[in-house]
């Protein structure tokens, strides 16, 4: 494995100028005079009608600022553009627009029909960038990881956690849960996301175990993970240099969302105008546009970041000659055993092994038991033999697990085994740091 040495983790002076090379062209202006006028608009619908206690909430909300973190801002965006189109979906009209008993309704159906389908496409292509986003952070970081089994079974359980939050998000979707207490709860996930990256670089938490089997990776890339988020940290930066443009259309399209609901529950009493629809358009036309722009312009800035050195550079690539794996001779007639403790029900047994062949390949049996606490046998994975493997096991209940290698069926040839065991918890969501 090449040498780290020298090497350490981006700061935010190193990001400072990087972005040097990546200024975001300014938001049209139409951004700051629509998102005024929309507000405007709203407050006049208040004047005569004021808010309810719902309604209150969403004001409050729209008067102060919008998150501070990029990703938070990226969620909210989601939520607003998803309520409006709920607003704008037909069902959820005003009863009166329903009807579209005048010209001018039919007309403004049709319009509402054109923004709901603009918002719509950003939706898609908002939530398209935050799932390449967060397949590009995750497989940068597994470069560095050890390439063997010990990276799979952390896809594994990678996989398995999303599994699990995507089942948590679409329970609540099947109680009625709203739209807005999927966003709460989708970014409680992504600060769950944040925290396990945190554990895993300061070794804390369930880490504390892991940390012991991620033999190779780079305390570069683990002082990396550590500090990413810190207040002062490397992610600040962007959020000095890319959030004000952020911000700002995070909260457009709030006084969109929060206009076209003032306006569906004081429609009998006060109905669209025209001049109010037709800066509806624009103002989502421009939104839309400019979000686009900004997502583009961050997706490009996000690929070519220097938030991580190359897998090269850090040896990652030679991960697989790490000294962590042993090397054991097994005479003709015997047999070689790994006792592992299993302390969590869904760990896996991880192995890696191969015989050092000589001028005849040979191979060695293998299996595994489990061995109750009474020492009962029951065999969890059948005899066979191998010239090399590399496998894992999911357990199904805690307790001792025994790894056999076994030689007795050869009356001249020992062999010799090069491997690597271990068991590796359940990392499936967060837990508190100790």
């Amino acid at each position: 494995m090449a040498s780290t040495e020298g090497l350490v983790p981006i700061t935010r002076a190193h990001l400072a100028s990087y972005y040097d090379k990546y200024p975001f062209p300014p938001l049209s202006h139409d951004v700051s005079r629509l998102s005024s006028q929309i507000r405007s608009f709203a407050n006049d619908l208040l004047d005569q009608h004021p808010p309810d206690q719902g309604e209150s909430i969403l004001i409050e909300e729209a008067d102060g600022q919008p998150p501070h973190k990029i990703d938070e801002n990226m969620w909210k965006n989601r939520e607003y553009i998803e309520e409006t189109i709920f607003l704008l979906d037909k069902p959820n009209w005003p009863e009166e627009l329903k009807q579209q008993s005048t010209p001018s309704e039919v007309e403004y159906a049709i319009m509402l029909g054109k923004l709901k389908d603009k918002l719509h496409n950003i939706l898609k292509f908002l939530e398209a960038f935050q799932v390449k986003n967060s397949e590009h952070v995750f497989n940068t970081v597994m470069t560095y990881l050890p390439q063997d089994f010990r990276g799979t079974l952390l896809r594994q359980q990678r996989e398995r956690s999303e599994r699990n939050k995507q089942a948590e998000v679409d329970a609540l979707v099947n109680s009625g849960g709203s739209i807005q207490e999927r966003y709460a709860l989708l970014w409680r996930q992504q600060m769950d996301r944040r925290r396990q990256l945190a554990q895993l670089g300061s070794a804390t938490g369930v880490y504390k175990t892991l940390v012991k089997y991620l033999v190779g990776v780079p305390q570069v890339l683990l002082d990396f993970v550590k500090t990413i988020n810190d207040d002062d940290g490397p992610m600040e930066e962007q959020r000095y240099r890319y959030g004000p443009p952020l911000y700002s259309l995070t909260s457009m399209i709030l006084s969109i969302r929060l206009f076209l609901s003032l306006s569906w529950t004081r429609y009998g009493a006060r109905k669209l105008k025209r001049e109010q629809l037709a800066l509806l358009e624009e103002a989502v036309e421009v939104y839309t546009t400019e979000f686009e722009r900004f997502m583009n312009f961050i997706s490009e800035v996000f690929a070519n970041s220097p938030f991580f050195i190359s897998a090269e550079v850090a040896g990652a690539l030679d991960a697989s000659k790490n000294d962590d794996y042993k090397e054991i001779t097994i005479p003709a007639g015997k047999t070689y055993e790994v006792l592992l403790s299993v302390d969590s029900v869904n760990s896996y047994i991880a192995w890696d092994f191969s015989l050092v062949q000589g001028k005849i390949n040979m191979d060695i049996g293998f299996s595994l038991e489990f061995l109750s606490p009474s020492g009962d046998k029951t065999l969890m994975l059948p005899y066979r033999r191998y010239e090399s493997d590399q496998g894992n096991f999911c357990t199904l209940m805690g307790g001792s697990y025994k790894l056999i290698w076994d030689n007795t069926y050869s009356t001249f040839f020992r062999k010799v085994v090069r491997y690597k065991v271990d068991c590796i918890p359940p990392v499936t969501e967060a837990v508190p740091s100790d």
